[in-house]
């Protein structure tokens, strides 16, 4: 498939991913009060909509970077599993009422070592893929030579 061709598909991928996540935030913050740290549902509730317009403001760019088909393909990768990992860690910590070892701020309350272990686990495996996802991204918005005249 032409990289153009991909990176229209993957940009109204975003979009779709995006809007999808409004109607879970939508749903999720009938929850908060049931979780067992609503503090961090609350995080979580704030976190998934924030992911939502940035995957819709990413989407509306993805078309004009200038990335080859499998740059494309590890940078949108990467940029869904980033943004979900860290969403489902505040969504594990919340649900489970632990998380305070990686996400104090949010107001998490200690876990056990193993629920703080895997909490830290999916937060920080979404750091290395978003990082990565975000200099890709940066790198194709690029200008060539004479471009926007």
């Amino acid at each position: 498939m032409e990289a153009s061709n991909a990176l229209t598909r993957q940009g109204h991928r975003l979009l779709q991913i995006g809007v999808a996540l409004f109607l879970f935030t939508s749903f999720e913050g009938f929850a908060i009060p049931y979780v067992a740290a609503p503090l961090v549902g609350r995080s979580a509730h704030s976190l998934s909509a924030l992911l939502g317009v940035m995957l819709i403001a990413l989407g509306l760019l993805w078309p004009r970077l200038k990335l080859g088909a499998v740059t494309s393909r590890i940078a949108f990768w990467f940029l869904i599993y980033s943004g979900f990992a860290i969403t489902a860690a505040f969504l594990i910590a919340a649900i489970s009422g632990a998380g305070r070892s990686i996400m104090p701020l949010a107001g998490a309350p200690e876990g056990t070592p193993s629920q703080e272990l895997i909490i830290t686990i999916v937060a920080y495996s979404s750091a290395p893929t978003g990082i990565t996802s975000f200099g890709l991204i940066l790198w194709g918005l690029r200008l060539y030579e004479g471009e926007y005249k």
